[in-house]
């Protein structure tokens, strides 16, 4: 393939042109059911996910949290179409030891892990938990988040730490950047459904939950950055790539409004999987992800014409007329680590797929 045509794939690739997939069939049992009954069919749907290892969670980052230009997501340092104040590649700057903000990044459960006593399995849930800068994680602690009118701290990035002034609580909150409230609010959502069965209130969690629940105050809260920020591509992602580790997803993502059917006045309505656009689902999965030296690409009785790999910078680095049916594995041993790109091809079309060498 000619250079020119490899650089404009990698441009492609990197404007996110990447759907994601809704497993057929995945939220049927939640099919005709509105309110607290809906929540209870989707945590059933949801619940018992396949845990990770915490000390596993730093590999997982690197397809669940990693920007188009591959360094990490951080949603605490980010500026969306802005420049960041600092990037973190992924590896080389986790924290370890810090001293000031842009030093390393760390996982930081957004739900406290303090609130749930250090509990399992959210104490490696992927969906609550996110790369962030380490001197930022340590300012917000184990507060809520919340809405801060005069702040006592400001990140460099324009999340705060202040009093809250939301009614109906008065304490310290932090407040993330608009553009991730909405996907802070659907974390919120995914956790006291995911674990509607647990309790997530020992110490602060007091403060925005009732056992598994949220209390008054915080659904309000959470429901209109819910609604002021909507689903991102980034979390569409995010949600894909994370389902592709644990087998469970964020019903919030998928279905936004599913957060009306169960917590607002849309609960009269019951939920009907199968009359709402659900994202595209691909023929192909590509496992494990991260890799370290064997590749296997996964089809459902699809036939296969080509496969192609490219790196960051648009350079082929496999190409292959495979011309098979079903299941077939490539061997990564010689590929730097890194982030790359795979386009598999038959007569339906092309399909790609983000993949990373450790």
């Amino acid at each position: 393939m000619k250079k020119q045509t490899l650089l404009t794939l990698y441009l492609v690739l990197v404007a996110g042109v990447l759907s994601a997939q809704v497993p057929v069939g995945y939220y049927n049992t939640a099919a005709g059911k509105g309110g607290r009954s809906l929540q209870i069919a989707l945590f059933e749907i949801i619940d018992n996910h396949q845990s990770q290892s915490y000390s596993g969670l730093w590999n997982c980052f690197y397809t669940t949290d990693v920007r188009d230009d591959g360094f990490v997501w951080d949603i605490y340092s980010d500026i969306p179409g802005g420049t960041p104040p600092y990037l973190y590649t992924f590896g080389n700057d986790q924290c370890g030891n810090y001293s000031s903000e842009g030093d390393c990044y760390n996982r930081e459960h957004s739900m406290p892990k303090s609130w749930f006593n250090d509990a399992s399995p959210m104490y490696t849930d992927l969906f609550h938990i996110y790369p962030t800068d380490g001197a930022v994680n340590g300012r917000r602690s184990n507060f809520p988040y919340g809405e801060v009118n005069n702040s006592s701290w400001t990140s460099r990035n324009g999340s705060k730490l202040g009093s809250c002034s939301t009614p109906g609580y008065s304490g310290t909150v932090f407040e993330p950047i608009d553009e991730y409230k909405g996907d802070l609010a659907r974390t919120y959502l995914y956790m006291c459904t995911r674990y509607f069965d647990e309790k997530l209130d020992y110490e602060n969690g007091s403060y925005m939950l009732e056992g598994s629940q949220f209390k008054p105050w915080a659904l309000a809260l959470l429901l209109s950055w819910h609604e002021a920020d909507p689903v991102s591509q980034k979390e569409i992602d995010r949600n894909k790539a994370i389902y592709n580790i644990q087998r469970n997803r964020n019903p919030f993502i998928d279905y936004p409004e599913l957060a009306g059917k169960i917590f607002g006045a849309d609960s009269v309505n019951v939920f009907t999987p199968n009359g709402v656009k659900a994202y595209e689902e691909k023929c192909f999965t590509v496992a494990p992800n991260p890799a370290k030296e064997i590749l296997v690409i996964r089809s459902d009785n699809e036939y296969v014409d080509h496969v192609l790999i490219v790196d960051m910078l648009g350079r082929e680095m496999f190409s292959e007329q495979i011309e098979t049916q079903g299941d077939f594995s490539i061997d990564l041993s010689a590929f730097s680590p890194g982030l790359y790109f795979i386009q598999i091809s038959n007569k339906k079309g092309k399909e790609t797929h983000k993949i990373v060498k450790i």
